[in-house]
């Protein structure tokens, strides 16, 4: 019983952790653009380099 004073902590600090984690990359912007890196590695190295320079 005593196990669960400190697990219940420990799971608390961790979902915080976890939940500051995710609103510090949502605010970087790393969930702006989902798509793009998908269709990217479908292009020949070519198209990439030149759509990359436009």
């Amino acid at each position: 019983m005593n196990i669960v004073i400190l697990m219940i902590p420990m799971a608390l600090l961790l979902g915080v952790g976890f939940l500051y984690a995710f609103f510090w990359a949502n605010k970087r912007g790393q969930f702006d653009d989902l798509e793009t890196p998908a269709h990217r590695m479908l292009l020949d190295e070519n198209e990439r380099t030149e759509r990359e320079h436009t």
